[in-house]
């Protein structure tokens, strides 16, 4: 791990995100925009330990602008630590508490202007405090979670027993309320070292000099006001919540698989595509993987699906291995014939595919999508209706903002009574409402105004650019 030559006349911050596609892109694209958009010479500070391959392969990539230095860390041996069973967040912070010595070689070697940090980067507060080094935390889901995870410091000291167990939603101060079946499994029981985590990481977020959200006021109106308006948020106090969304990847390399994959889509007619990927840690059981085939093929729908090795275990058990999965061929999971049947309107690609160019290409029609919050901008800003599949995190919080709480963009399929998983009949009433129906026209009419929006949020003169602008101007003038 080298020093880094510092650029002569830029200005130099560090970025330090915890591993994982979903927290990695959105800094990424951060950085990115100061190195292009203002000049900056940026470190961005990647920690090796349990990265997968779709980390490495986009960390290392050719594309990456001048003044963009990727840091790579040393692996840490976390061989007696880390156990197959531990759950995600836990496992990240403890990935970084690992990493703690080498970032903290880094940052006294190659001392920055200032420091954006991961939600779950926090232990290093403590690091760039004794260097004198204003720090920002970059909060990578919606402002409706960091909302909540603001709030939930004073849940847990005046609330007994499991949040689960209430008997009426969650009402963060000033903002809206969240339903008790949509909260987040980090918080879904208070007994686990997953909770205790959690409720660490978020509780140092008023230690922040400021607070990033990608995220802007068109999108979250009342969790972005409430949040900075509100006397409970006042009083904490929160730093400067600094709405600067919707930060998305723009571009992507594409292999060749990626071009088969965008050749059949410039066959299809516009909107005509529903495309299914369940983000770059989701995975389905069996069960529901054979329904959801099913489904599509009861839809009679032209599609492209992501399919990917199902998990009856976890959810999310892709989220540490995306891209250097052992890919079985997809006729070993999918029901019998499928592909053949299907090969007329259908695309199934393994494991991965270049998300950014499927909903920008004009044939997609729709996105069946586990509602990260990535995944959900990205569909936003391409203006692409939604059929919401939520498996892990907060994810069934944002698919509720979505279907139900005024975004509407998107649509969630029901689960039958008794029933465990979603039926292939109610999955191919989704995908037909989506792909032809009035209320599908409704969503993309919906979701077009919203990609308006982003586009003019994030234009100089936009809330978003000027946001970037004017801390970009005091990191600049500011001197340490």
């Amino acid at each position: 791990m080298a020093a880094v030559a510092a650029e002569s006349g830029r200005t130099h911050i560090a970025f330090l995100p915890s591993p994982g596609m979903g927290h990695i892109i959105p800094l990424l694209v951060m950085a990115k925009r100061l190195v292009v958009h203002h000049g900056f010479h940026v470190s961005f500070i990647s920690i090796t330990t349990e990265a997968s391959a779709a980390q490495t392969q986009l960390l290392r990539s050719p594309d990456l602008p001048s003044g963009l230095h990727v840091v790579e860390l040393p692996p840490a041996d976390m061989s007696d630590i880390l156990h197959d069973d531990m759950t995600i967040v836990h496992r990240l912070c403890l990935i970084v508490r690992e990493n703690l010595p080498f970032i903290s070689s880094f940052l006294r070697q190659n001392p920055p202007r200032a420091l954006v940090l991961d939600i779950f980067c926090t232990d290093a507060f403590q690091i760039a405090k004794d260097l004198s080094i204003p720090t920002y935390s970059f909060f990578t889901a919606s402002t409706a979670l960091l909302a909540f995870s603001l709030y939930l410091p004073t849940m847990d000291r005046e609330i007994e027993g499991e949040y689960v167990d209430l008997p009426e939603p969650v009402q963060v101060p000033g903002c809206g309320a969240i339903r008790i079946e949509d909260l987040l499994d980090q918080v879904r029981n208070r007994k686990i070292n997953e909770y205790k985590w959690y409720l660490l990481s978020v509780s140092r977020l008023p230690m922040a000099a400021g607070i990033f959200v990608n995220s802007w006021e068109d999108l979250e109106p009342v969790w972005l006001r409430g949040s900075t308006e509100n006397s409970f948020f006042q009083q904490i106090p929160i730093p400067p919540v600094l709405p600067m969304g919707p930060l998305v990847e723009e571009d992507e390399p594409l292999t060749d698989s990626d071009k088969e994959c965008i050749a059949w889509l410039d066959k299809q007619p516009p909107d005509s595509v529903l495309f299914i990927s369940l983000g770059s840690g989701g995975t389905l059981t069996s069960a529901q993987l054979t329904e959801l085939a099913w489904g599509l093929e009861l839809s009679q729908q032209r599609f492209i699906l992501v399919a990917r090795t199902p998990s009856d275990a976890s959810a999310s058990g892709a989220f540490f291995n995306v891209g250097n999965e052992v890919a079985l061929k997809a006729e070993a999971y999918l029901p019998q014939g499928f592909m053949e049947r299907t090969r007329e309107v259908g695309l199934v690609v393994p494991s991965w595919a270049p998300q950014v160019a499927v909903l920008r290409h004009p044939s997609s029609g729709g996105f069946l999508s586990h509602c990260g919050w990535n995944s959900t901008l990205e569909s936003i800003c391409h203006g692409v209706p939604m059929i919401a599949w939520p498996l892990y995190a907060e994810q069934k919080m944002n698919a509720t903002m979505l279907a139900e709480e005024g975004a509407g963009v998107a649509i969630r399929p029901v689960i039958g009574a008794g029933e465990k998983v979603v039926g292939r009949e109610e999955i191919a009433r989704v995908v037909r409402v989506v792909m032809e129906g009035e209320e599908g026209k409704e969503m993309r009419r919906r979701a077009g105004e919203l990609q308006r929006s982003a586009r003019a949020t994030l234009k100089p003169g936009g809330p978003s650019f000027e946001t970037l602008s004017q801390v970009a101007a005091k990191w600049t003038t500011t001197v340490q």
